[in-house]
């Protein structure tokens, strides 16, 4: 099993929902979550007319490798309708592999660590409620610290982690020191 970090977001619809419809399909399909960020709102990015995003990120053990695991996401993208008129528009889901361990993968179809985090508030700030201390595989710099450089402009909570998303009492998130993973400190 591996660890890996993905990256959730939603601008269309019922943006709660397809991240709850996103979290339970990776846990359905594609391994074990053990960790649930909080739930933020944010500006979007590139393409600007558009609504505001709800962003989270999801750690999970799989067993799938990374472009199975691609496969996994962009399934679970089109069964919640996403379609791609152009880029960075508007959309119903949005996975990203965002970190695959502590692994460097490069295809035609996918380059992990994603290529674009480190630039990120929407993806650096969740992603630091699970994995402050993990270090960026190839920037050498840990996660807490590329979400300080990158601000929280533009990034306010929405909600904390939804761990309920995954079944009654939280089936299915492991628990750690008698912390809910996905849970940071200062929320509970």
């Amino acid at each position: 099993m591996t660890l890996v970090y993905l990256g959730l977001g939603s601008n269309l619809g019922d943006r709660e929902g397809y991240l709850r419809q996103g979290v339970r399909g990776l846990h359905q399909r594609a391994g074990d979550v053990i960790g649930l960020s909080p739930i933020y709102e944010t500006a979007p990015q590139g393409y600007a007319d558009q609504p505001r995003f709800l962003n989270m990120v999801v750690c999970l053990q799989t067993p799938l490798d990374p472009l199975a695991l691609l496969d996994t996401c962009l399934a679970l993208e089109s069964a919640a309708g996403r379609t791609r008129p152009f880029p960075n528009a508007p959309r119903t889901l949005d996975i990203d592999i965002l970190l695959y361990d502590e692994r460097v993968f490069t295809s035609e179809r996918l380059t992990v660590p994603h290529p674009r985090m480190a630039e990120r508030a929407f993806v650096l700030i969740p992603l630091s409620d699970l994995a402050a201390d993990v270090v960026h595989p190839t920037l050498g710099i840990s996660v807490g610290a590329l979400a300080r450089r990158v601000g929280h402009e533009g990034v306010r909570p929405w909600s904390p982690p939804p761990l309920a998303w995954l079944g009654d009492d939280d089936q299915g998130v492991r628990r750690e020191g008698g912390r809910r993973l996905g849970m940071p400190s200062s929320m509970g």
